[in-house]
């Protein structure tokens, strides 16, 4: 993806921009020391269902890495754990604050397992295909009879959606179809390369990581995947009512990062990079190919991200609505994997006012600030 390309503007435009972008950073971190001045920073910890936390999860990564979880109090560290069940097993047993995960297994652990978590913010639609070579056998879905489809770990959120897409093309999972774990990244990849497996289940930012290696694909899925609410960042009901400052502090920084990136995707490359050196895209050999794949990788987020944002009203970054828990529910209740449905209501924070509270901040400093780019 391309770096948005600004309207010509003159020099003292320029200047201005740039100076509203300083002020936005030194404003920041006058905020950050006052804070560490008053009281050390508390420490929270995110598990996240993945095990590469790159360029693709711009809400995470931007407000670390720029200060915005510091300027609000908090020490924001995350963890990157294999799958959603992982992460959930994690924040269960307290040894993590919150969880970024599958909404569908958000689901799953209230209503199977009794467990109190709740959405806080939403960050992604359902973005999860099943892919086959594009010169390959696999033409129809139901070509995957006798075959093997990859996943990242069986533990994945991405599973219910796979096990009642195979049942509705008339293949029962692990009889008709197997289903293994391949993993992230490179070694996914060259289980189909290889054809270890004729088919991987991902989501989209992971695919698109596939295609720069030089993957090309039929794609499968659900007519309404896309409908339905997917990665979220969660928490506990003991959490939020314990300290509902802290949650509400953490989502704000992470729309921030959303704030940041939608701003200048090639400025949130930038940042990454000079961060996270070691997230740099591997095997693209040259600067200019690792730029390109990492645009991608992050364009492929980004528009999930952006879908999500239109399904819950258009209005606020990270809001959730009743009505996606309710379209959820009734795809894992026809799934047969959930035996009851739970009010809607039940699955989200409850703090009042909470999506107001957490997009209150000051958008055009943070859009300034990333059209800038200082010191990256």
């Amino acid at each position: 993806m391309m770096s948005r390309t600004a309207h010509p503007a003159s020099r003292p435009a320029r200047r201005l921009l740039s100076v509203a972008a300083l002020l936005a950073c030194a404003l920041a971190g006058q905020a950050s020391l006052a804070q560490t001045a008053a009281a050390p920073l508390k420490k929270v910890r995110i598990a996240i269902g993945t095990r590469v936390v790159n360029i693709a999860y711009p809400w995470l990564t931007m407000p670390a890495a720029l200060g915005y979880w510091k300027a609000e109090g908090y020490d924001v560290e995350v963890l990157p754990i294999g799958g959603s069940l992982e992460a959930i097993q994690q924040l269960a047993a307290g040894n993590v604050d919150f969880v970024q995960v599958n909404s569908s297994v958000i689901v799953q652990s209230n209503v199977n397992n009794k467990l109190s978590l709740r959405s806080v913010m939403l960050s992604t639609v359902n973005d999860w295909s099943v892919v086959s070579l594009e010169g390959g056998p696999i033409k129809d879905f139901k070509d995957f009879k006798g075959k093997t489809i990859g996943v990242p770990a069986l533990s994945t959120g991405g599973m219910p959606m796979l096990k009642e897409y195979l049942r509705a093309n008339g293949l029962e999972p692990d009889v008709d179809v197997s289903i293994v774990a391949v993993g992230f990244g490179a070694p996914a990849y060259e289980a189909i390369r290889s054809n270890k497996v004729q088919g991987l289940m991902f989501f989209q930012a992971a695919i698109t990581g596939f295609e720069n290696a030089g993957g090309k694909f039929r794609y499968f899925n659900g007519a309404d995947w896309r409908k339905q609410p997917d990665f979220t960042l969660a928490t506990t009901q003991k959490t939020i009512d314990a300290d509902p400052a802290m949650v509400t502090a953490v989502a704000r920084g992470a729309v921030k990062g959303v704030e940041f990136s939608m701003a200048s995707p090639d400025c949130t490359r930038r940042v990454q990079w000079k961060t996270w050196p070691d997230t740099k895209p591997s095997g693209a050999g040259d600067e200019a190919t690792q730029v390109k794949w990492d645009m991608a990788n992050l364009q492929a987020q980004q528009t999930g991200m952006k879908e999500a944002f239109a399904l819950s009203g258009g209005k606020q970054w990270g809001a959730y609505t009743p009505a996606e828990y309710g379209t959820l529910q009734d795809f894992l209740l026809r799934a047969d994997l959930i035996k009851s449905k739970l009010p809607n209501e039940s699955f989200i924070v409850g703090i009042p006012g909470f999506y107001d509270k957490i997009n209150s901040f000051d958008h055009a400093a943070v859009k300034a600030q990333a059209e800038a780019c200082v010191g990256f």
